[in-house]
């Protein structure tokens, strides 16, 4: 069903005042308001549709409506709705349609029944004056009770920050998420500063609080829009990637933007200074400004590396001549002279980088590191950036690996990590896989939780795609020549003979992957199309039909399509909608939120840390179970369920598809990358590369050649600004 642009485009029909109870809501959608309804109208035999908009809207409740009749094509007479005024339901009817609508979370159809029987009209007053009254009926003990009158508070302040919103001409699927920031004093807040909106509600961007202000009356070109929008262009762009901007480009993006002068913007910037938002720098001698936080994380990453790298080495003198065939024996492995050379370096080092591509050995240099150092009675701990990477450093090495929030012990209530420099990791060692995924803030805030005594690995592959948050950590630590570093290239016998890992390594030095001969097995395919079109009806064949038939692999639990970018055709959007229409056709119950409709079975991904629930940024599970009357969805990640509240939506998605980006640090059976020339913005080395290298067993490319040409011969296009590699080099 289409929204309108305007209930009355076209319409001259006289105005007319109706009322009645909404019988069902047909539709409803959060972001813009836009319903469809069913109303009970006092006088007609049949209920009537009403088209409208509404910040929120149940079956029960009772509507006012000025408007006019109209008669639509498709769907008949309608009465389409100028104003559209919601009061609570006041008949019994009603009243029991409005709470066993699933609107209060504990009260479903049946609770709803027996509170009406018990309280009549008076039932709201008892849930919200009386709840202990709630008692007397069977089956309500006091968790329940507990359960109801606290969502009874919750939605009401929810309505009232939908209703101030709407109000506003803004979206109010994010309510929920305004409410838990801010409380009861949401709307106060908002109205107070809406600027703050786009800093601490995910979800909520610039744009959206500036439509508030505007609507609040908040002036064009006054000190709070310059200082905010400053704030969001920094902001922007450490989204991309970056520690800092230069001056220059700061004022010319927030001028584009805001369409302020110049010299406001230069007035903003002072006092975000002054403030303490903003800390002034020169890069390669150039004026540039940094988000203060990231300023401290990157002095912070020099100045505790430079204090890891002092003192003894806390497993004393190695003799690397007896240590390695030592080693070899135990295993049973012969070490090559490259890796037996990487060992004898790491364990002289009191600080070392351990970097290199698929199929070079670096999991038998770590273990084979780890057994020498464990004899001699180490201390050793083992993570890495996500749960999925943290699996595998188990499994490879045999030893318990954590994510770096869980070794750090993140505190939800505080929102920071127990373990700091006050409070120490207990370690003499700690090893970290996939460094190429931890930022500038996130490194900081492992390296001042390591004691002083204690020595640090970093294992990682430095070509892959950068980390998510700002920064390039582990590509400065490397280029600074400050930090002890292996770089293994040697592909061994066994990985030299998958096509994925030859390819990987071709793709890294600019050659074009090798292609199987006709009919010869492989693991590693291009298929050749023309146009984003057949590129799409290839990708859903591909995916649904011949990896399944020809390789035994399930298509949702080992298939992952990996795709540049979120929009366009080609685009993880599409592709998920698409995708969940065949591979999970008649999952039910359907529940919509933020514009995606999730069923049992579907595969999802996190897109935010979530501390409280211990999931994070590129976790995959699979919906489990959805409860409509309770709006709360099960997700089962590896094994282990999280409940989510359907307001807490925003941070999953479908994940049939999912971008490259969101890939890192995982590893799938089955690989399949759509490349079209509509991507071309990020074709690129590294993000082909990080996309080939997640599959395991089978990497499909399926594409124009031009755009594989494009991704293979393109390198950095988007250099990331931070000053990590020269304070290093200049540390005193």
């Amino acid at each position: 069903m289409s929204e309108p642009r305007s209930p009355y485009a076209g319409n001259t029909s006289p105005l007319e005042h109706l009322a009645g109870s909404v019988e069902r809501v047909t539709f409803h959608s959060p972001e813009s308001g836009f319903c469809v309804l069913r109303v009970r109208v006092k006088g007609q035999r049949d209920p009537i549709t009403v088209v409208g908009s509404a910040a929120t809207v149940t079956a029960g409740e009772f509507v006012e409506c000025e408007g006019a009749w109209v008669t639509d094509r498709t769907h008949g007479l309608q009465f389409k709705a100028r104003e559209l005024r919601v009061v609570p339901p006041s008949t019994l009817e009603g009243i029991e349609k409005y709470l066993g609508s699933g609107m209060v979370k504990g009260i479903g159809p049946h609770f709803a029944k027996k509170l009406v029987g018990a309280f009549g009209e008076r039932v709201f007053d008892v849930i919200e004056e009386e709840p202990e009254r709630m008692l007397e009926l069977d089956g309500i003990g006091p968790k329940r009770k507990a359960r109801v009158t606290s969502a009874w508070a919750e939605q009401k302040v929810i309505r009232e920050i939908m209703v101030f919103l709407q109000s506003h001409g803004v979206g109010t699927a994010r309510a929920v998420r305004i409410f838990k920031t801010y409380g009861e004093q949401a709307v106060e807040r908002v109205r107070e500063n809406p600027y703050r909106l786009a800093l601490d509600i995910h979800g909520v961007g610039f744009k959206t609080a500036d439509t508030i202000a505007h609507k609040l009356g908040i002036p064009h070109d006054s000190p709070m829009r310059a200082q905010a929008g400053v704030r969001h262009v920094l902001q922007e762009l450490s989204g991309k990637g970056h520690c800092a901007a230069f001056h220059a480009q700061l004022v010319e993006q927030a001028n584009e933007l805001l369409e302020i002068p110049v010299p406001i913007l230069e007035q903003a910037i002072i006092a975000e200074i002054d403030e303490g938002n903003l800390t002034p720098e020169r890069i390669n001698d150039t004026p540039a400004l940094y988000l203060t936080p990231l300023y401290r994380a990157e002095l912070g990453v020099v100045e505790h590396l430079e204090r890891l790298r002092g003192g003894p080495l806390p497993w004393g003198e190695i003799d690397a001549g007896k240590a390695i065939p030592w080693v070899e024996q135990r295993t049973g492995l012969q070490l090559s002279p490259s890796q037996r050379e990487a060992i004898a370096t790491v364990i002289h080092s009191k600080v070392a980088i351990i970097t290199g591509g698929p199929g070079v050995g670096k999991t038998t240099v770590v273990n084979s590191i780890l057994k020498i150092i464990r004899a001699k009675g180490t201390q050793v701990r083992l993570c890495a950036p996500t749960g999925r990477a943290a699996k595998r450093l188990s499994e490879s090495t045999g030893l318990e690996a954590t994510t770096v929030h869980r070794l750090l012990e993140f505190d939800p209530q505080s929102m920071g990590f127990k373990k700091n420099q006050e409070a120490p990791l207990e370690l003499e060692l700690l090893v970290m896989d996939e460094s190429s995924m931890m930022d500038t803030v996130l490194m900081n805030q492992v390296l001042r939780a390591i004691p002083s005594h204690a020595a640090l690995l970093l294992v990682g592959d430095v070509d892959q795609l950068p980390s998510v948050g700002p920064g390039r950590v582990l590509a400065d630590l490397i280029a600074s020549e400050r930090i002890t570093t292996v770089r293994l290239t040697e592909i061994f016998r066994q990985a030299a003979s998958s096509r994925i890992i030859v390819n990987a390594h071709r793709i890294n030095q600019g050659r074009m992957p090798e292609r199987p001969r006709e009919g010869e097995e492989s693991d590693f395919y291009f298929v050749e199309a023309e146009t984003p079109e057949s590129i799409f009806a290839k990708l859903l064949k591909v995916v649904t039909e011949r990896i399944p038939q020809r390789f035994g692999l399930h298509p949702v639990d080992d298939v992952q399509v990996l795709t540049p970018m979120n929009r366009t055709g080609l685009g993880a959007r599409t592709l998920n909608v698409e995708l969940q229409k065949v591979l999970n056709p008649n999952g039910h119950p359907q529940l919509t939120r933020f514009g995606w409709t999730y069923a049992p079975g579907d595969k999802v991904i996190q897109t935010a840390n979530d501390y409280d629930k211990e999931v994070f940024n590129g976790d995959i599970g699979r919906i489990a179970e959805i409860d409509e009357a309770d709006g709360l969805l099960q997700i089962d990640f590896d094994g282990r369920r999280v409940e989510y509240d359907s307001g807490e939506l925003d941070q999953v998605s479908l994940a049939y598809a999912t971008t490259i980006h969101k890939s890192q640090g995982s590893e799938y059976p089955a690989v399949v990358i759509p490349l079209s020339t509509q991507h071309f913005n990020l074709l690129e080395r590294n993000l082909l590369y990080t996309a080939v290298t997640r599959g395991k067993q089978l990497v499909v490319v399926i594409g124009q050649p031009r755009a594989l040409a494009i991704a293979v011969n393109r390198l950095e296009a988007g250099k990331r600004l931070t000053n990590l590699e020269y304070r290093l080099r200049s540390y005193r």
